[in-house]
């Protein structure tokens, strides 16, 4: 993760009403003291479009956007910038994060506003999966972020995960809950094999599986020692199951207001980048993801 001194927000935005929550939430979320903001609009022109009265009509248009999302942010970030690109949303966003050295996008998910309808969720996947840096996909206003749930399990991805939250700013009565579920075995069917042999393999996944638990204790606890030094109230949860199912379970116990996941690491395979709890938590997650790099 980049220093604070130099910690960039970047908005993209359409207009459209779940633009307008992300603009609220970049602004209201803790975010290092010494982040800076600014926004961009993507707007992509056709070809037979260059000479016509729509052309005319939709820079006119993005200009506004721009422009009301820049005022919607300068409460918090007085000399944020906006900027129209003219480019398809997604490589537009991408190109215009790389261009100021964004530490993390925010956008909405399903918006339907008249740049070009921006924030597709489409769109918003299409980021999420390529961007070079963090993305937080907002799909409603959020004006709280005391809350936060954090997917665990250990990796370097998850150790992202609490280095980006560590870097925040916590509010007061922040509380980041932390979730590891464990991968378990199980036993193996055998019903032909002598029932000393059943007893022996039982007593050997027993095995694997406390010691899988201890692993995932031993590491919850030093990633809840470093969000604790930086002023977060922490829970540990350590449980088995399907990963997003349980996910999503604490996420409604713990009321959560962000969710926090690690995207796996760059592949190929445009589809593959974000891995299935990143990919599934983007479907569903009732509150605001984001999905740290």
């Amino acid at each position: 993760m980049a220093s604070t001194k130099r910690f960039h927000v970047l908005v993209a935005t359409d207009g459209s009403t779940s633009a307008r929550a992300a603009l609220t939430t970049a602004v209201r979320f803790p975010w290092p003291n010494a982040a800076r903001g600014s926004v961009v609009v993507a707007k992509q022109t056709r070809a037979d479009y260059r000479r016509s009265i729509l052309l005319a009509a939709l820079d006119r248009t993005a200009e506004f956007t721009a422009q009301s999302a820049a005022r919607a942010i300068s409460g918090r970030w007085p000399e944020a910038g906006a900027r129209v690109v003219d480019a398809a949303p997604v490589e537009g966003i991408l190109n215009e994060a790389k261009r100021v050295g964004a530490d993390v996008i925010v956008l909405g998910w399903r918006g339907h506003g008249a740049v070009k309808r921006l924030l597709s969720g489409t769109v918003s996947r299409g980021v999420a999966r390529r961007a070079p840096c963090s993305v937080l996909v907002v799909r409603r206003t959020r004006r709280e972020f005391c809350r936060i749930v954090i997917g665990f399990d250990g990796s370097s991805n998850a150790a992202r995960t609490v280095d980006f939250v560590a870097a925040l700013t916590p509010p007061r009565g922040g509380h980041v809950t932390l979730l590891n579920v464990v991968d378990t075995m199980r036993v193996p069917t055998q019903r032909l094999v002598p029932a000393s042999t059943r007893a022996t393999v039982v007593a050997e996944v027993s095995r694997i599986n406390e010691q899988r638990h201890a692993a995932a204790r031993k590491a919850i606890s030093r990633a809840a020692k470093a969000l604790s030094s930086t002023g977060w109230e922490i829970d540990q949860v350590v449980t088995e199951g399907a990963p997003l199912r349980e996910l999503l379970a604490i996420v409604a116990k713990a009321r959560a207001d962000v969710l926090v996941v690690g995207a796996k690491g760059v592949t190929g395979l445009r589809q593959l980048l974000l891995g299935s709890v990143a990919e599934g938590a983007l479907n569903a997650s009732p509150v605001p993801l984001l999905i740290v790099r």
